[in-house]
């Protein structure tokens, strides 16, 4: 039988996904879309069944209200995860958002030890290393704090 070297093998009809649950976090920044469109190309490979949208909202108002924060901040930011669902479910994928408050790596590491995934998605903003190590960033914190795969890209 002959092998084709560099081909990408997929998984047999029926297989069970090696993540079936991808946690996408956004930020409801431009950079984003790069970690948007590489989970759609991954979760479709993988034969996700379920992509988690989450996005944290910081602001005084989500910071110090938390869920019964009303404002325009909330309001765009639902708007925006609505928005980004509708495009993975455009592509047949099981989608569901999820809008947390308060610190976005505390609030990561909440909502995965609560609801679980397999892989956990997000964008970097590729800060050198003097920022990263006096602001600290997301992406680190929540990296350090979970036991499942974390899949960083570099937003562009």
């Amino acid at each position: 039988m002959a092998r084709h070297h560099g081909a990408l093998s997929k998984a047999p009809v029926g297989a069970p996904s090696m993540y079936g649950t991808i946690l996408v976090t956004l930020d409801t920044t431009t950079s984003d879309r790069a970690i948007i469109e590489h989970v759609k190309r991954l979760a479709r490979e993988m034969r996700t069944r379920r992509v988690v949208l989450l996005h944290v909202a910081d602001g005084w108002a989500a910071r110090f209200h938390g869920a019964e924060a009303i404002s325009p901040e909330i309001s765009e930011d639902t708007a925006y995860l609505r928005q980004v669902q509708g495009e993975f479910e455009a592509e047949g994928f099981i989608t569901q958002v999820a809008l947390a408050f308060g610190d976005p790596a505390t609030e990561i590491v909440n909502w995965i030890g609560r609801e679980g995934c397999d892989l956990v998605a997000m964008s970097t903003h590729g800060h050198r290393f003097l920022a990263d190590l006096f602001l600290g960033t997301t992406a680190t914190r929540v990296r350090h704090r979970i036991s499942v795969p974390v899949l960083l890209l570099r937003a562009k």
